[in-house]
């Protein structure tokens, strides 16, 4: 028995050995990508370790991973059998971060700086107060709950995916729903979302006059070769021709940047061009984050820039909920990294409902929301300035003016102009956008 026993440990033992041996390049990043949401998760929304292990945790090969939490110190660490260690430390106001050798705890910092007041006498969208309780005589709610459930429903594999939906109808919410352990104030990332927020803010500069979208992009190591003429249209559209890898699934461009690099604005700044600007869509989160550090080249000091996104957008439009988490250098990560409760999120979708005015204030000018929802070429009418696009009919049964802020694993915000419509649905896995935006649109009579 004993001798039996023994076999069974070394083959456990050795196929460990095996495991670690094959995925050791990747233990970086597997480590990295568990340290990094075990923090965000637990600092920003207050999940237990638990609950984010079985739910956030979800990538290949993170169960090898082992998390600890240091609520003394704020940060979260993790390792793949105690090889690789990561540690994310968690800042007031930038969220959490992975940090690396170079890193000094008793560097300071700066921060944003948000001043807003919660107004709960105001109901939603405008105010903080509870929504006014929708009373259209055009809705069939019965079958509106009925298509709000599905999106909650288990997979084949038995797990429910969905943690928050909200639907908002001429400005009034007319369904909300969360899971278990979800509520109207969890705060739940919208991974690539945060693109469109990044575009957003170019949208607000161009209105301000502070820049023109069609100039070219003011990076100082493009001057003199042919990337001089990439655009901050370009840009914006992902479609300047330069080098980018966007593979999660193996060390590449994305992975390096979003796990181990300090300045994330410079990811692809030295990247060659592989094709011609407005001719070769590749997306990029590379390029999002550059953009980020050509808002910051807007500014005269970093608090600026740090200030400009609340006061701007997020905070002008009562996202009060909403933080934008930053890189080890201060720049906000505008690829992937904004949270905020569901209700902020819907906020967001209603600026662009109507057009940039928010409660009588113009933010950016009306046809920058026919800009974002314009097709990029060669993107088979899918994508727009950092905004994904219904216009190629990938939705079939959706109207094809149906434009939205698109996340890993299914989160989204749709704009749907032609119903004054905005739907938003938050989860850690994707479910049949065109069944259930399909069955919305059934419930409500035009």
């Amino acid at each position: 028995m004993k001798k039996i026993l023994g076999f069974i440990a070394l083959f456990i033992t050795a196929s460990i050995a095996i495991v670690v041996y094959l995925n050791y390049p990747k233990l970086d990043l597997i480590s990295g990508f568990s340290s990094k949401s075990v923090a965000s998760c637990h600092f920003l929304d207050n999940r237990t370790i638990e609950v984010i292990e079985k739910g956030d945790n979800d990538i290949n090969l993170i169960d090898l991973a082992s998390n600890e939490i240091d609520e003394k110190e704020n940060f979260a660490e993790a390792s793949v059998y105690g090889l690789k260690s990561r540690k994310a430390i968690y800042r007031e106001g930038l969220g959490a971060v992975l940090v690396n050798d170079d890193y000094d705890p008793n560097a300071p910092y700066l921060v944003p700086k948000r001043s807003f007041s919660i107004d709960k006498k105001t109901p939603f969208p405008y105010g903080d107060g509870e929504p006014t309780k929708p009373t259209f005589s055009n809705v069939n709610y019965n079958q509106l709950n009925k298509a709000v459930d599905y999106a909650f429903e288990a997979n084949t594999e038995g797990k429910k995916s969905t943690r928050a939906v909200l639907v908002v109808y001429k400005d009034q919410i007319i369904a909300e729903k969360y899971a278990p352990g979800f509520h109207k104030n969890s705060r739940l990332l919208g991974w690539s979302m945060t693109k469109s927020i990044t575009s957003t803010l170019f949208g607000i500069l161009q209105k301000q006059g502070k820049l023109n979208v069609n100039q070219p992009a003011p990076i100082q190591e493009w001057a003199n070769d042919s990337r001089k003429n990439i655009t901050i249209h370009n840009l914006l559209q992902m479609n300047s021709g330069l080098e980018w890898s966007e593979n999660y699934d193996d060390i590449s461009d994305v992975t390096k940047m979003l796990f181990q690099e300090s300045d994330m604005t410079k990811s692809q700044v030295n990247k060659p061009l592989v094709g011609k600007p407005n001719a070769s869509w590749n997306y990029s989160s590379g390029t999002t984050n550059l953009l980020s550090g050509i808002i910051r080249s807007q500014f005269k000091n970093h608090q600026e820039y740090l200030d400009f996104w609340y006061s701007a957008l997020i905070d002008k439009i009562g996202m009060h909920s909403m933080i934008v988490e930053a890189d080890l250098k201060g720049n906000y990560i505008g690829s992937s990294y904004a949270w905020a409760n569901a209700r902020d999120w819907a906020k967001f979708g209603l600026l662009y409902l109507h057009n940039g005015n928010w409660n009588g204030e113009q933010l950016f000018d009306p046809s920058w929301s026919k800009y974002v929802a314009t097709p990029t070429p060669t993107s088979d009418n899918q994508y727009g300035a950092q905004f994904w696009l219904n216009a190629g009919g990938k939705m079939p049964d959706v109207p094809r003016d149906v434009y939205f802020a698109d996340g890993f694993q299914g989160q989204r915000v749709f704009i749907i102009p032609s119903h004054d419509m905005i739907v938003v649905r938050l989860g850690h896995d994707k479910i049949d956008m065109n069944v259930f935006l399909k069955e919305i649109l059934a419930s409500i009579k035009k």
